[in-house]
C-alpha cells in the first residue's frame, strides 16, 4: 500500500473508531490499537504533508493557536426558547397552539445545559463551526470544535450544504477531574460544567480545548439543501444516520404523555453523565412550525420546561479545614448524609470566613443545601428556628491545621493563607517556585519528579534538595544514570547563584524578582536582610509597608529559620555578586514604549537597572525619561502632556555610554 492509500485507509478507520466509541458508545478498537494507528498516521503525514487530509483525526489534538475569533453571521438564526416553570404554563402553551393545530404532535427532549453551536458542512466536509452569540452573529470556533471527537469531520451521502445545531457540553466525570486538578494547582474552580465548557470552547489555543474532552449532542437540522422532511423526528433520525450524536427524543400526542415524559427525564437526569436543566417540547410538524413562526424573541412552536433546583435540609455535624497547594485554607461542612441530585451528599463547600460569617453557619445548624450547577454541594441558608441552644459563631483557625504556622489574610481578598515555607500541604508548589528559572534555576525538577521526592520522603523542604544523593535520585529513573547526574549538577550550580535569585526563590509574599534584586543590592547579603527592621525596609524605594512586614514576618517564622539554616549548611551563596558600581541613573524612573530596535525590552530594563535606575510601566509626574521606539502610543502622548523628556533609542544609548 502506498503512502496515499495508507493515509486514506487509516483516516477512514480511525474516524469510524471515533464514531463507534464517542457516538455509539460501542468501541470496536482497543485504546492501544487506536494509539498505534494514530501514531502511524502522524508519521505518514509528517513525511508526506501534501497527502494529509483536512478530515484527518490528527487535527483533533488541536492546531495552531489563534489571535482572535472571527465573527460569523448565521444563515439560519439560532433562536432561544420560551421558558415555562409549571405544568399549568405548559398546558397553556399547548392550548394556545391547538387553536391552530388541534391534532398537534410534539417531540420531548432533554435540555442539555451547555453552549449552543452551529456546524456547517460543504460537500460533506466540516467547513465551519460557530457559537450561538446573539442568535444572528456568533464567533468562529471551528478549530476548537474539531477537537470534539463526536463531531464527524466527513459525512457520506450528505447534501451539498448542511447546517446542524447542537449543544456542546463537558461530561460530569471530565468536569470533576478538571476541578480536582485545578484545586491541586491552586487555580480557581469552575462553578459548573456549563461554565467550563464555555470557557474551553473559547480558548484561543485549540490544544487547551482538546485537553478538556468536550462532547456534543445535535438537536436540530438548520439547513439541508435539496432534502425535504415532514417532521422534526425525521430530521433527527436523518442526522443520526449521517453519524451525528443526536439528542434522545420521544414523540407525544397529548399533555398527559408529555408530562409523564418530562417527569421520566427528570427522574433519570442524574444517570445521563451530563447536565440538563429541563426538557424541550417542540411541535413535530415542520410545516406547522413555518406557519406559526416566531415572536421577536422565541419560536411560537416550542417551549423549555425548566426543572426547579432540588433543595433539602440537613445538619452541619462539623466544619473541617483543608489546606491547598497555594496555602489557602478552605473550610468544608460535614453534613448528615442527604440524597441530592442523584447522589448522597456528606459535605459542602463553605468557601471562606466571609461566606461563613455572612450566612452565620455554625456546627449543629440545620441548613438548606443544594448542588450548584448540579455538581458542587453548597449551603443556601440556615434554618434559624431549628438552631440548638449553646452554638457559637465559627471562626477559622489562626494557625495552619497542617503545620501550625501563622495564618494571614490576603490583602486583596477573603482567603486565609498558611505562611509556612515547609508546610507539607503546599510543599509541591513551594519547591516548584524555588527551582523555577527566575529563582534558583534548577533544571530537571518537573512536578512529577518533585511529587516522587516528597512521596518517598526524600524532601520535606526546598532546602532538602541540596542534600539529595545519586543513590536516592537513581531510584526515580529506571534506565541509566544520565538524568540523576544532570540533576545533581544543576543543583550544585545553583549554589553559586546571586543571592537575589535566592531571595526570590524563598517565596516571600509580594517579593517578586524585581524586589528581590533591589533588596539584594541594598543589603548586600541575606544575613543583613534578615537583620533589617521594618523601618529600614520601608525606607527603600519600591518597598512599601505591607511588603516590609511580610519580609520581617517571613524571617521570624521558625520554619523559615530552619530552612535558612539548612541552606547555609549546604553552602548556598548568601552574598550579592551584582552590587551596582554605576549609579548614574540613581533616583531616575524610565518608561519604555513602542518597538525598540537596538534593545529588547528586557535588555533595556537590565541596562537601566545596572545603572541604579528604575523602569515603570506607566507615565506619571515622577517619570524622569520616556524612551520611545517606533509606533509609540498613549504613553508618548501622556509624556508630551506632562512635559516629560522623551528620548529616542540613540539618545538613550548616548546616556548609557
Amino acid at each position: 500500500m502506498n503512502p496515499k492509500e495508507e493515509i486514506q485507509s487509516l483516516t477512514q478507520e480511525l474516524e469510524q473508531a471515533n464514531h463507534r466509541y464517542y457516538v455509539l458508545d460501542d468501541p470496536t478498537m482497543s485504546d492501544y490499537d487506536y494509539d498505534m494507528k494514530l501514531r502511524r498516521l502522524e508519521m505518514l503525514e509528517a513525511e508526506n504533508p501534501d497527502l494529509a487530509l483536512p478530515t484527518s483525526p490528527t487535527r483533533r489534538v488541536g492546531g495552531q493557536a489563534l489571535s482572535q475569533f472571527e465573527k460569523v453571521e448565521h444563515p439560519v438564526p439560532l433562536e432561544s426558547l420560551q421558558d415555562v416553570f409549571s405544568t399549568q404554563e405548559l398546558a397553556d402553551f399547548d392550548a394556545h397552539l391547538r387553536l391552530t393545530f388541534p391534532e398537534a404532535e410534539y417531540t420531548v427532549e432533554p435540555k442539555v445545559d451547555g453552549l449552543s453551536v452551529a456546524l456547517e458542512y460543504v460537500n460533506g466536509r466540516f467547513a465551519r463551526g460557530a457559537t450561538r452569540g446573539d442568535g444572528r452573529i456568533g464567533e468562529d470556533v471551528t478549530e476548537n470544535l474539531k477537537t470534539i471527537r463526536s463531531i464527524p469531520l466527513q459525512l457520506e451521502n450528505a447534501p451539498a450544504r448542511l447546517i446542524v445545531r447542537g449543544e456542546v457540553f463537558m461530561p460530569q466525570a471530565v468536569f470533576q477531574a478538571l476541578n480536582e486538578q485545578r484545586e491541586k494547582n491552586g487555580e480557581p474552580l469552575f462553578a459548573n460544567p456549563r461554565n467550563a465548557a464555555a470557557g474551553s470552547l473559547r480558548q484561543l489555543d485549540p490544544k487547551i480545548a482538546a485537553a478538556r474532552k468536550l462532547d456534543i449532542l445535535v438537536f436540530n437540522l438548520q439547513l439541508a439543501e435539496g432534502a425535504t422532511f415532514q417532521t422534526h423526528a425525521q430530521t433527527l433520525d436523518y442526522l443520526r444516520d449521517l453519524h451525528f450524536k443526536v439528542i434522545p427524543y420521544s414523540v407525544c400526542r397529548d399533555m398527559d404523555t408529555i408530562a409523564q415524559k418530562i417527569a421520566a427525564i427528570d427522574e433519570g437526569r442524574y444517570t445521563l453523565g451530563y447536565d440538563i436543566d429541563g426538557a424541550v417540547v417542540k411541535l413535530n410538524d415542520l410545516h406547522g412550525r413555518q406557519l406559526l413562526g416566531s415572536t421577536a424573541k422565541f419560536p411560537k412552536w416550542a417551549a423549555a420546561y425548566k426543572y426547579p433546583p432540588e433543595v433539602k435540609e440537613t445538619v452541619v455535624q462539623d466544619i473541617v479545614v483543608q489546606v491547598g497547594r497555594t496555602g489557602v485554607l478552605t473550610p468544608k461542612a460535614v453534613v448528615s448524609p442527604v440524597r441530592l441530585a442523584g447522589t448522597t451528599v456528606t459535605n459542602a463547600t463553605l468557601h471562606n470566613q466571609d461566606f461563613i460569617s455572612q450566612k452565620d453557619i455554625r456546627i449543629g445548624d440545620t441548613v438548606l443545601i443544594r448542588k450548584a450547577g448540579e455538581i458542587i454541594p453548597e449551603i443556601l441558608s440556615v434554618v434559624k428556628d431549628k438552631r440548638p441552644a449553646g452554638t457559637t459563631a465559627y471562626m477559622l483557625p489562626e494557625r495552619c491545621p497542617i503545620c501550625g504556622a501563622q495564618v494571614v489574610r490576603d490583602e486583596d481578598g477573603a482567603a486565609l493563607r498558611c505562611t509556612g515555607v515547609e508546610c507539607p500541604a503546599q510543599l509541591v508548589r513551594n519547591i516548584a517556585h524555588f527551582v523555577s528559572r527566575d529563582a534558583m534555576d534548577i533544571d530537571g525538577l518537573g512536578s512529577a519528579i518533585v511529587e516522587q521526592l516528597i512521596q518517598n520522603g526524600m524532601v520535606s523542604s526546598p532546602a532538602d534538595l541540596y542534600y539529595l544523593t545519586f543513590e536516592q535520585l537513581a531510584t526515580l529513573w529506571k534506565n541509566g544514570d544520565k538524568a540523576p547526574k544532570k540533576l545533581l549538577a544543576s543543583i550544585e550550580r545553583s549554589k553559586e547563584n546571586d543571592v537575589s535569585k535566592l531571595i526570590y526563590a524563598l517565596g516571600i509574599r509580594q517579593v517578586g524578582e524585581k524586589a528581590a534584586k533591589i533588596l539584594a543590592r541594598q543589603f548586600g547579603s541575606l544575613d543583613d536582610l534578615m537583620a533589617a527592621s521594618t523601618e529600614e525596609l520601608t525606607a527603600i524605594r519600591d518597598i512599601g509597608g505591607v511588603t516590609a512586614q511580610n519580609i520581617t514576618d517571613w524571617f521570624a517564622s521558625a520554619q523559615s529559620q530552619h530552612m535558612i539554616a539548612r541552606l547555609r549548611q549546604a553552602g548556598v551563596n548568601f552574598q550579592c555578586e551584582q552590587l551596582p558600581t554605576d549609579t548614574r541613573f540613581a533616583g531616575m524612573t524610565f518608561v519604555l514604549t513602542g518597538s525598540l530596535e537596538l534593545f529588547t525590552r528586557a535588555e533595556a530594563t537590565e541596562r537601566i537597572d545596572q545603572c541604579g535606575g528604575k523602569v515603570s510601566g506607566s507615565v506619571s509626574k515622577k517619570t524622569t525619561y520616556v524612551v520611545a521606539g517606533e509606533n509609540a502610543g498613549s504613553k508618548l502622548k501622556k509624556a508630551t502632556e506632562l512635559q516629560i523628556p522623551v528620548l529616542t533609542e540613540q539618545e538613550f544609548l548616548q546616556l548609557l555610554q
